[in-house]
Order: structure tokens, then sequence, then C-alpha cells
């Protein structure tokens, strides 16, 4: 049984990959823990692929190699599949996670965590990643109800029985842990871990992650709550469009019948003459339509079998099938 699954997804780090696996390897045995390392190379386009494939021979290596840039949660989503560790370390490659902080984070699991999430209380990073970065955490912990000060820290632990539920695709990586606890896996830690200044190339991430970063966690707040109940969604707002919208009808018309029936009144004005009227009947077409959507997405839920395929170009230590 292999204790520690090592799942490192990459993307044109040719120059970190041979020390960090040493590094991690040399911790490894010095704490007694067997390993293995998963390495996704994410469709780099410098020898990363090389290196991997010069280090297999002498390192548990299973390597995955993408035939494009997918993103790190599409690395992160495969090497999820492959790993077969009792506890499931996850880091980046560019040597600014430690792997000294692997066995603490070993034992927090083993002692009852389902997830521990790193924490870069010291970070080596410019404030133009800085304060977004603050910002957002403190939104994800707001919408979430998580205590963590670092959604986003690359050095996380799981518990294996939680990788094995995991879906993750776009920039949803960053909310693993929001994840994880709408799966029912609640034990979530926190540990506060170094963070190295960069020794190796530049930073893959622009501006843009932060507000994709965003629309996911918007997505993920979302399907948390409705995944498998679109109609409580959909159907309740559409419930009051539509009674909205019917009682603003009945008002109107109830302000002719009164002018016309009761008071007598030969002046009044036409029902089809107020704005109001349009705008009730467009809210019972809106309410309709709202209450059809969470029709068809209870319709969806039922049959929908989700899959995310990924091209792989090449791979070590797999069966190739």
């Amino acid at each position: 049984m292999v204790q520690v699954s090592v799942v490192i997804p990459l993307y044109n780090e040719e120059e970190s990959l041979p020390e960090l696996v040493n590094w991690i390897s040399r911790v490894m045995i010095e704490h007694g823990l067997s390993y293995e390392l998963v390495m996704i190379d994410d469709g780099s386009s410098d020898s990363s692929w090389e290196q991997i494939q010069k280090l297999s021979p002498n390192f548990p290596i299973k390597g995955l190699k993408f035939n494009r840039n997918y993103g790190k949660s599409a690395a992160l989503n495969v090497g999820f599949k492959h790993c077969e560790g009792d506890v499931v370390i996850t880091m980046d490659a560019d040597l600014q996670d430690s792997p000294d902080e692997i066995p603490g984070l070993y034992t927090m699991i083993k002692e009852g965590y389902h997830l521990v999430s790193g924490w870069k209380k010291k970070r080596h990073d410019p404030i133009s990643k800085t304060i977004p970065s603050k910002f957002f955490n403190r939104i994800t912990r707001i919408l979430s109800g998580i205590k963590l000060h670092d959604f986003n820290c690359g050095l996380k632990a799981y518990d294996h029985k939680l990788v094995k539920t995991l879906e993750v695709y776009g920039e949803m990586h960053r909310y693993i842990p929001v994840i994880a606890k709408r799966n029912g896996f609640t034990k979530i830690g926190e540990k506060v871990v170094e963070h190295r200044a960069r020794k190796y190339g530049t930073t893959k991430f622009g501006l843009e992650r932060f507000i994709n970063g965003f629309l996911d966690l918007i997505s993920i707040s979302f399907v948390s709550r409705y995944k498998k109940r679109p109609m409580h969604f959909f159907g309740t707002l559409g419930t009051l469009s539509f009674l909205i919208g019917f009682v603003f009808v009945g008002w109107i018309s109830w302000q002719k019948i009164h002018a016309i029936y009761i008071q007598k009144s030969n002046v009044y004005r036409d029902v089809v003459d107020q704005p109001l009227f349009f705008l009730a009947i467009a809210a019972i077409i809106i309410g309709v339509q709202l209450f059809l959507a969470g029709f068809l997405g209870e319709m969806m839920t039922m049959n929908s079998q989700n899959k995310n395929d990924y091209i792989l170009e090449d791979q070590i230590g797999l069966d190739k099938k």
C-alpha cells in the first residue's frame, strides 16, 4: 500500500523538476514513507516531459502528458484519478512549495482530517498577487463558511476517499475545500507552511485568474445548493414572478371593473393603456419560462453523466489502454 501520493501539475518547469523530485524523495526516505509521484505535464512547450522521462527510471513516477494546455484544474482532475496513496498531497512544481511540509500534512490527515490546506502566512509574491488574493479569500470564507486563510495554496493534503469524489474543471482547483464540504467531507484544517521565492522561470498566471476564479466561486456556490434540485431554484423564482404578474393583472382588471360596474363611471383608463399591464404580462411569461427551466433541469439531472475528457499524448508508469 502506497502511503503518500504526491500529485504535481506542471507547465514549463523543466529547470525545477530534477531538484523537486530529489527533494521529495529525500524527505520520504528520511521519514520512512512509501510514495509515488503523479506528475501531469499540462501541455508544456519546453523539455519538461523529457525531464520526467529521464527521472522516471530512478523514482516511482507516474507521468501523464496532455496534448495541449488544459489548465491546472484539468491536471489535478486527471492526477486524482491515477493516485493510489492513502494520503494525497498536491503541490506546485516551481519549488515555491516546500516538500519538507509533507510529513506534517500527512500526520494531520492520519489524525482524522479529510483535507488540510496550507497557509502561506509569509508570502514571497508581488503586491499585485497578494492584495487580490486576500480579497478573494475573504469573500470565499464568507460565502462558504470555511475558515481558511489561503484557499488557493497549491500545497494541500487529502484523504484518499475525498480525492476520488472530486471533479474539478475551469478554475475550480482554487475552491476544492468548498467542493469537499459540499461532498460531505467537513473535517477541514489548515497548516502554516513555508512559501519560498521562485527560483526558476516566471509565474504562469495572470490577472484574469481572479476574474475566472470569482466566476467559478459563484458557480460552485450555486451548484452546491441546487445541483440535484434545480426546480427549487428556478421553480421558486418562476412561481414568485408568475404570482407577482398575476396579482398586478388582477389589480388592473379590478380597477376597470370597479370603475365601470361599481362607480358607473364613463371615464376610465383602458387596461392596455397602462405600462404596468405589459410589465405584469412579462412577469407571468418569465415565471412560466423559469418554471419550465427548473423542470427541464430536473430531467437533465436525472439523466446526466458528467465526464471531462482530456487527450493524453503520452504516459509513464501506467498501463496504456
